[in-house]
């Protein structure tokens, strides 16, 4: 073998090519054949290699975009079934809730309509005190009056409660539809947002490599938790469902046994008033009666008085006689002034004149003392009778005519 330092000699002294031997241009050729087909046959395994690869990354790629799309549909079906399940729940709320509303109308309308009730009862209150003397009692009426006044005024303090409740509820049930349609409105984000991504292909125009797309959102939420978010709304609202159904059933509960209560003592009132106008005209008739009978007793009485005093006067013309006749007979003279039987018949005839005079003149200061009394009880039986017609006009004109304004039925 040469020396490089003797081929580098040479080069330089000669200047000729380099000569090989036959064995080592067949060495060269050998090696080249067997690096080109080392290479050769490594290219190939890496061809074939890099042929089973892409064919096993398309179809991992495939298959995988297939459970993507798969698992996109059923997102877009759970999305969609609790979708529905919140829009089923809306609507049932929104019905609910309406239903409400309407029972607070009627309460609204029966507060209303008690007022008449009760401005009725205080003003035959009122009505009532004008009632003069004796009249002016605490009987029946006014203790049913009162009672009713009572009753109105618990039954609108109980419905005014009731009113305050059902603002409340209306308030909660609001509140749950409010949570229900901002549940909705993310769910229809959600699924627009997911049938889109659902209905991209490898072609579609718009598509294109993100940055910082490979994460997890901080702020999200795992599976059973969206499912338990959406399930709370859905509870919380058939909680306020149930609550307000209970409420209106309540309700008509309320309005119900009120309106029984207020009418019940709305008859109570009428019928006291009924036998109470009864018994007035009853009384004023006894003592209409008894005043006629007293206006003939007076008349009869007059004329006795008439009669006593013209039998006085009459036994004037008698009396007088009587004593003339005694005092002239004073007059006879000497013995023949006798005590004979006329002298005696005559002073008996002055003493009993005088003495049945006085009887009449008694008997006629009696009378006058009767007519006096008549007098008076007539004077007290008309002022009672009017008395009992100013009670009357109160109780079966004004008080009456009042009540027939009310409404029967309240609520």
């Amino acid at each position: 073998m040469r020396s490089a330092g003797g081929v580098i000699v040479m080069a330089k002294l000669v200047k000729a090519p380099i000569r090989f031997l036959p064995q080592e241009w067949n060495y060269s050729n050998k090696t080249h054949y067997n690096n080109a087909e080392v290479q050769r046959s490594r290219s190939e395994r890496l061809v074939a290699e890099s042929e089973r690869l892409v064919d096993e990354i398309e179809n991992t790629t495939r298959k995988t975009q297939r459970d993507v799309n798969k698992k996109l549909e059923q997102r877009i079906e759970e999305i969609t079934y609790w979708k529905k399940e919140l829009n089923t729940k809306l609507d049932e709320l929104i019905i609910e809730n309406d239903l409400l509303l309407a029972q607070k109308t009627r309460l609204l309308k029966a507060l209303d309509k008690l007022q008449e009730p009760l401005c009725i009862a205080q003003q035959c209150l009122v009505n009532r005190e004008n009632r003069v003397g004796i009249d002016l009692v605490h009987d029946e009426v006014e203790r049913e009056l009162m009672k009713e006044v009572e009753v109105i005024q618990g039954v609108m303090a109980l419905l005014q409660r009731t009113l305050e409740q059902t603002d409340e509820q209306i308030r909660l049930n609001r509140s749950a539809q409010f949570y229900l349609e901002k549940d909705l409105k993310d769910k229809f984000t959600a699924l627009t947002v997911d049938d889109y991504a659902a209905s991209m292909t490898n072609n579609t125009p718009d598509i294109s490599y993100v940055a910082n797309v490979v994460r997890i959102e901080g702020n999200s939420v795992t599976p059973q938790e969206w499912i338990d978010f959406t399930n709370t709304n859905i509870v919380k609202a058939d909680k306020q469902k149930n609550s307000s159904k209970a409420l209106r059933s309540l309700i008509d509960s309320i309005l119900a046994e009120t309106t029984n209560d207020v009418l019940k003592q709305n008859e109570a009132v009428n019928l006291a008033f009924k036998f109470r106008i009864q018994e007035t005209k009853d009384a004023k008739c006894k003592l209409e009666v008894h005043l006629n009978r007293v206006l003939s007793e007076i008349a009869a009485q007059e004329k006795n008085i008439d009669l006593l005093k013209k039998t006085i006067m009459d036994k004037e013309g008698p009396l007088k006689l009587a004593e003339t006749r005694l005092d002239t007979r004073t007059k006879r003279p000497n013995v023949e002034l006798v005590r004979d039987p006329a002298q005696y018949r005559l002073i008996s005839e002055v003493q009993e004149i005088t003495t049945n005079v006085d009887r009449l003149r008694e008997t006629l200061g009696q009378a006058e003392m009767e007519l006096k009394g008549l007098r008076r009880n007539q004077l007290a039986l008309e002022e009672d009778i009017q008395v009992k017609e100013n009670t009357l006009y109160i109780d079966d004109v004004l008080n009456s005519n009042l009540r027939k304004s009310i409404s029967v039925n309240y609520f």
